[in-house]
Order: C-alpha cells, then structure tokens, then sequence
C-alpha cells in the first residue's frame, strides 16, 4: 500500500525528531525476526530508555543526508532505528546483546553527535559500561583524594590514641 503525501511527511518530522532528541540512533537489519522477537527487542529497548523502530530506507536516507551525514550503505534491505533516549551505549549494547538469540538481527551502523557510527564503532560503544557506572567511577575517582586526605590528617591522632591506650594498660596490669 503506498504512502500518502501527508503520511510521508509525518514519518519525515519523525525521523528528524529522533536524530535531534537522542543520543545515539542505532542502525539495525532486521530480516528474519518474528513478531514477538520484535515485541521482546521493543520491551528490552524501553527498559534501558529506547525505542526500537522500523522506518521506511528512503524517507530515513533522506533526513541525513539532509543533515549532512553521509549514509553509505546504511539504508540498503531492512533497516529499523534503535533511538537511544537516555543512554548511548545502552540502546548499542541491547542490540548486541539480543543479537546472540537472535542471529537475524544485525547492526548496521549508526549516528551519534552528528556523525556517522560504523558497525564495529556500534559494537565498541555497546561495551562501554552503563552511564550509571560511569558516574559511580567517576565520583570514586573525585571522592579519592578528599578520602585519602582525611586519613592522612587523622592517623597522627588515632596513632597518639593507641599509644597512651597501650601505655594505660600496660600500667593497669
């Protein structure tokens, strides 16, 4: 059934709407997959903060190349956007993952801070840790010194301490 005008003007504004609303849009081939793998992708993707899309390759080819990025060979056979909401790597690292139980699903490439992602660049980004433990790495590498500086002030103190205890209990006994 084909498109109407309007119709193709929706799923334009759409596409733009995602590349300027995400982090990272994730370039997916999808051939092969059934409905409830599909369904179970969808539900993986909005527990980590995504959306899982299918999109028509010429409307989609046509708003970056608008932008400015160069698609390649990205829009060729079936193609479906993970929109990564949230967290970049996490839409990455959820299509990597499903792609072990499901060899049909495969990363294409993808588009991040306006540029254009290769596949093994998608791959590289999907093992970076989740956001949450890279601020938690980077707050103990912030929290290190104050720490460590605290100690440092404190242990003439707690050694004094011990001293006199030791020095107490001796004479007690």
């Amino acid at each position: 059934m084909a498109l109407t005008k309007e119709r193709k003007e929706e799923l334009v504004a759409q596409y733009e709407a995602w590349m300027k609303e995400s982090k990272a849009l994730i370039l997916a081939e999808y051939t092969g997959l059934t409905m409830p793998q599909m369904d179970e992708l969808r539900a993986k993707a909005r527990e980590n903060g995504a959306e899982f899309h299918v999109v028509k390759n010429r409307l989609a080819k046509m708003v970056f190349e608008a932008a400015g990025l160069d698609t390649k060979d990205l829009f060729t056979g079936s193609t479906a956007f993970g929109v990564g909401f949230e967290d970049a790597p996490g839409i990455a690292k959820t299509i990597k993952d499903l792609n072990k139980d499901m060899p049909a699903l495969q990363i294409k490439g993808g588009f991040m801070d306006n540029r254009v992602l290769t596949a093994d660049q998608v791959i590289a980004l999907a093992e970076l840790p989740p956001l949450p433990v890279v601020r938690g790495q980077l707050l103990g590498v912030i929290n290190a010194p104050a720490s460590k500086l605290v100690r440092t002030i404190a242990e003439p103190g707690r050694s004094l301490a011990q001293v006199i205890k030791a020095h107490a209990d001796a004479a007690a006994a």
